[in-house]
């Protein structure tokens, strides 16, 4: 059996893949020069580009990749390129709502006057102070409004002497008191000689005839028709003087601010409604001005000019091009902005100045790039966002108006019409549930980048991920890299892909390895990084994160662990099993045991009996039973009852890895053929007994050469492995360097029959014309104990229906 042994062996040369250094021109990575392009996802690159290039409803871009891939830091570098290209986008401005305060008035204006604009009102809200003041204590103003009382009072003066005289016609006196105007009639009496006027005491009129009395109350009336119409008629003169002292006040003052005005709307007004505003804005201080005269004369007055103010909204550089934002933390109020409160003597306070814009406001007219993971855990973010993209436009709402729990009367912000380009960058399984679950997504994220897990390896990405190494040690100062190190790099990359013809595209794991090889280096002094450096720094790496694998090597170091690793056993052999730690994945052997004998349950799984096996290692074993039938049972009954069992292991299995080393495990005991210890297996089976691929080789080889180490390789250790997971192998040097010196070996196989072959050191049988097998094989062994279960079973059968008919016979 030697020949299959050798013909199966896996040369040195397959064991991983080498770069060849020839291919490199240059020396170190100090003399590439970066070209700062996306190495290996040629795909997502396209679709980033063709998505920024569209500028249409619903072509928003959701970047897939797994992190680590590039795709924020490729995704940033387009969009920021793309967005320098293109004009800065228009100021946003709210402004107080004259007509209706708790509804802010949105202006816009171009990129870099909002602030211009804000400063030229706050500082003409200060010269209107002083030269409204300066205005009303001109002797102009004081004299033109003493004319107007004056002629007002000579008006008021004639309307009272003329009443006067009436009602002296009449023989009566109008005398005010602080009731009013009180009607008095006169008597005439004679002093010293005179006759004269005087007023009738109550006394007198009340001693006059009925029918006197009653004639001066009846001109008493007339006089005070009179003394009414007059007193309207001052009133109409008072309204009037106020009108007119208020049109001259109204006059002086809109000369007074006319040339400030003139010149802002000149300097700023570009849009109607701006201008609009600024008439709204005159009218009022016109008719306020005397908040200003007080401030100007009165420095600790307090006045609010707050409504004359500018809260600028959105500010854009018009030298920068379109934003570019990233909210790393989209929760509600930073994504779609707020209306702040302030508490004053116990009361909340608001106006448009504690407005405050959001990220995509800040993004509007560029980009906003979200994290998936962070935009859903904020359910109220993503569903305003998908509404705005939808509207477009851009309402600010605070959460207790979103929500409805109570009506609190707030503002009302005027909504701001949005252009934006949303950029999510997440994970595949996020993209697939909201495809799944969310019809308006595809709607509104109908471009999709997908980043790669891994890219192929060829000459071109060799090079590339050349340039990235250099590019990446320059950019964060680390020691330049020779090009054997480098080629240990992208050997590294290999290994991370599981794949000799791919390379990862986890490039945050790569410059992990860069980084730490560089300080590795850099602590002996060295001023390049060769490839031992980088040996060490994966070495290092794995090291501080393996404690579980050093664990269970303790175990079996301490003979806890029970894994033989030489010798020969019947129905024993090792298998191997990958456990993920996430952060570290190892290979570790297992002990299969089993046990045949006569009976008719078939093969059973000790583990799947106590639930202790998932749905696709079941189906493996399924899959063995079905293998037995068609190798055995074509010209009689299997008569077998068979344990297999995983030993010392506790936890779920799954997988069917194994399904061929169970099975290589069930024949020996059918054979007797014992297995060598020494060389562990994996790889799953068909029902044709066809080995298939799996995963982890890298690992499961690994992990078993560890453990062989310890006990001390022998020449005969090693491990099978599917013939398709050839392309897969990328091996530590270590495991290289024995392969090489012949004390560890690595077979390929295709089928069962080979692998029992190197197992057992017998030929594993191949039928005759009439389906029998020879004697001295694996199968000839296995069919021959088969037909004898059967026929005990028979026998004993025989027997026991021999036994019931005497029995029957013996109660007749």
């Amino acid at each position: 059996m030697s020949s299959i042994l050798e013909e199966k062996r896996v040369p040195k040369e397959s064991l991983r893949s080498r770069v060849s250094m020839e291919k490199f021109s240059f020396s170190t990575t100090a003399e590439l020069v970066s070209d700062k392009r996306l190495i290996g996802q040629e795909r997502a690159a396209k679709a980033v580009s063709f998505g920024l290039s569209l500028d249409k409803k619903g072509f928003n871009i959701f970047v897939v990749g797994n992190p680590g891939s590039g795709r924020m830091t490729y995704a940033m570098r387009q969009i920021e390129a793309k967005a320098k290209k293109l004009p800065a986008p228009d100021d946003w401005l709210y402004m107080h709502n004259f007509e209706n305060p708790s509804s802010p008035i949105a202006i816009n204006m171009p990129a870099g006057q909002g602030k211009r604009f804000a400063q030229a009102m706050t500082e003409m809200i200060e010269e209107l102070k002083s030269t409204l003041s300066k205005a009303f204590e001109d002797s102009q103003y004081e004299d033109a409004k003493a004319q107007l009382v004056k002629e007002f009072q000579e008006q008021v003066n004639e309307l009272m002497d003329r009443l006067r005289n009436i009602a002296q016609q009449n023989g009566f006196l109008i005398k005010r008191t602080p009731q009013g105007f009180v009607n008095i009639p006169l008597v005439k009496v004679e002093e010293d000689g005179k006759v004269v006027q005087r007023e009738m005491q109550q006394e007198e009129f009340e001693a006059l005839p009925e029918e006197e009395q009653k004639r001066l109350q009846e001109i008493s009336e007339k006089i005070s028709q009179h003394t009414l119409e007059t007193l309207r008629k001052i009133r109409d003169l008072e309204k009037n003087l106020k009108d007119r002292i208020k049109e001259l006040e109204r006059n002086i003052s809109r000369s007074a601010i006319s040339p400030f005005l003139s010149e802002l709307r000149e300097k700023y007004g570009k849009s109607q409604k701006l201008l609009e505003w600024i008439a709204s804005m005159e009218e009022d201080v016109i008719k306020n001005f005397n908040i200003f005269v007080a401030a100007a004369r009165d420095e600790n007055i307090e006045v609010d000019f707050g409504k004359y103010m500018v809260n600028v909204f959105v500010s854009n550089d018009p030298e920068e091009g379109a934003p570019v934002i990233r909210e790393s933390n989209p929760t509600y109020y930073n994504l779609m902005g707020k209306v702040e409160y302030e508490s004053r003597q116990g009361y909340l306070y608001t106006d448009f100045r504690k407005i405050v814009a959001g990220a995509i406001h800040r993004a509007n007219g560029g980009y906003l790039v979200l994290e998936a993971e962070e935009l859903l855990r904020q359910y109220l973010s993503y569903d305003a966002l998908k509404r705005a993209l939808k509207d477009e436009k851009l309402t600010i709402e605070n959460l207790g108006e979103q929500l409805g729990f109570l009506p609190v009367s707030s503002l009302r912000p005027e909504p701001i019409p949005l252009n934006i380009k949303v950029v999510i960058v997440g994970t595949r399984l996020i993209y697939y549930l909201l495809s799944l679950y969310d019809k308006e997504f595809s709607e509104l994220f109908k471009i999709k980048a997908d980043f790669d897990v891994d890219m192929p390896r060829n000459e071109n990405t060799e090079y590339d991920m050349a340039v990235f190494v250099a590019e990446y040690t320059q950019q964060e100062n680390l020691l330049p890299y020779d090009r054997e190190a480098v080629g240990e790099v992208i050997e590294y990359a290999s290994r991370l892909a599981d794949h000799k013809q791919r390379m990862t595209t986890q490039m945050n794991k790569i410059t992990e390895v860069l980084v730490e090889a560089t300080a590795w280096a850099r602590a002996e002094g060295k001023e390049l990084v060769e490839a031992s450096d980088v040996r060490k720094a994966i070495k290092e790496m794995r090291y501080r994160v393996s404690l579980i694998e050093d664990r269970m090597f303790k175990a079996f170091e301490d003979g806890i662990l029970r894994v033989e690793v030489d010798g020969e056993r019947v129905g024993q052999i090792n298998g191997l099993t990958v456990i993920d730690m996430r952060e570290h994945s190892f290979g570790h052997p297992v002990r299969i045991t089993s046990n045949v004998y006569m009976g008719q349950e078939g093969i059973v799984n000790i583990e799947r009996e106590v639930k202790l096996t998932g749905p696709i290692h079941n189906k493996g074993l399924l899959i063995l039973s079905s293998y037995l039938g068609k190798k055995y049972a074509q010209d009689m009954p299997l008569t077998l009852t068979a344990r297999i069992a995983f030993e010392q292991t506790y936890e779920e299995i799954e997988g069917d890895s194994a399904s061929s080393t169970e099975l290589y495990c069930l024949l020996s005991s059918l054979s007797g053929y014992p297995l060598k210890q020494g060389i562990a297996v994996t790889g799953s089976v068909d029902q044709f007994g066809n080995i298939q691929p799996i995963g982890g080789v890298n690992e499961k080889i690994e992990g078993f050469f560890r453990y062989c180490k310890l006990r001390g390789l022998t020449g005969e250790q090693g491990v099978m492995i599917p013939k398709q997971n050839l392309i897969h192998l990328m091996l530590d040097h270590e495991v290289i360097e024995a392969v090489e010196e012949g004390k560890f070996h690595i077979w390929a196989i295709d089928t069962v029959d080979e692998g029992l072959e190197i197992l057992t050191g017998v030929p594993a049988g191949v039928p005759d014309e009439s389906g029998k097998y020879p004697d001295e094989t694996v199968h000839g062994k296995a069919k021959e104990r088969l037909r004898f279960f059967m026929e005990e079973a028979a026998k004993l059968k025989k027997a026991l229906q021999k036994t019931e008919r005497e029995e029957n016979n013996e109660n007749n």
